[in-house]
C-alpha cells in the first residue's frame, strides 16, 4: 500500500475519525472522499482517500511492510 501524507493535518483526521466512529472510521472517510469527488472537489477527494489509507494503516496490530 501507498501511502502520501502531505502534512500532519492528515495524521490528525485520521486519528479523530477513528475515535469518533471506531470501526467504520474507514466508511466515513470513503463518505467524505465521495462527496468531494461528487462536489468536484479532487483536491479533497484525494485527501480522504489517502486518509482512508491511513486508517487502514493504523489499524494494524503489527508493523506493515519492511521494518529496519
Amino acid at each position: 500500500m501507498r501511502l502520501y501524507l502531505s502534512d500532519r493535518s492528515s495524521v490528525d483526521a485520521a486519528q479523530e475519525l477513528m475515535t469518533t466512529f471506531g470501526d467504520d472510521a474507514g466508511f466515513e472517510a470513503a463518505a467524505r472522499a465521495d462527496k468531494s469527488r461528487d462536489l468536484g472537489n479532487h483536491v479533497n477527494f484525494c485527501r480522504w482517500r489517502q486518509i482512508e489509507r491511513l486508517i487502514v494503516l493504523m489499524s494494524q496490530a503489527r508493523a506493515v511492510g519492511t521494518v529496519h
